[in-house]
C-alpha cells in the first residue's frame, strides 16, 4: 500500500469498490484470467493464486508443513492465510463454500 498518496480514505474506498464491481462484470474464466493478467504482475497473480492453493489445503485439514512442501508457500503465509480463513472477512470462505462442489470437480 503506498502511503505517500493524495487520496482520501473516501477516495481509497470508491476505487475499492470501483474494482470490486470491475471483477463482478467478468462473465468467463477466460475474461477473468486476462483482466488479472492486465491488472497484476505475474508475481502478484503467483501470489494470488497460492494464496488460494493454501485456503484448499487448509480446507482438507492438512498440516502446514506438509502444505509448504506441495506448495512452496512459507510457513509465515500460510499461518496469514488460516488466519484469515478462520477469523478474517469472510471472503475466502464465501468463496470456498460457494465452489465447494465444483472444486471437487462435481459441478453445481
Amino acid at each position: 500500500m503506498k502511503t505517500n498518496r493524495p487520496v482520501t480514505p473516501r477516495q481509497e474506498q470508491q476505487h475499492e469498490r470501483a474494482l470490486c464491481s470491475a471483477i463482478l462484470a467478468l462473465r468467463t474464466i477466460e475474461e477473468c484470467r486476462s483482466f488479472f493478467r492486465d491488472l497484476c504482475t505475474p508475481a502478484e497473480l503467483q501470489a494470488m493464486a497460492d494464496r488460494w492453493a493454501v485456503v484448499e489445503l487448509l480446507e482438507r485439514g492438512l498440516p502446514y508443513r506438509e502444505i509448504h512442501r506441495q506448495t512452496g508457500v512459507s510457513v509465515t503465509t500460510i499461518g496469514r492465510v488460516a488466519r484469515f480463513v478462520s477469523s478474517g472477512n469472510g471472503g475466502y470462505r464465501a468463496v470456498s463454500e460457494r465452489l465447494g462442489s465444483t472444486r471437487s470437480g462435481v459441478r453445481p
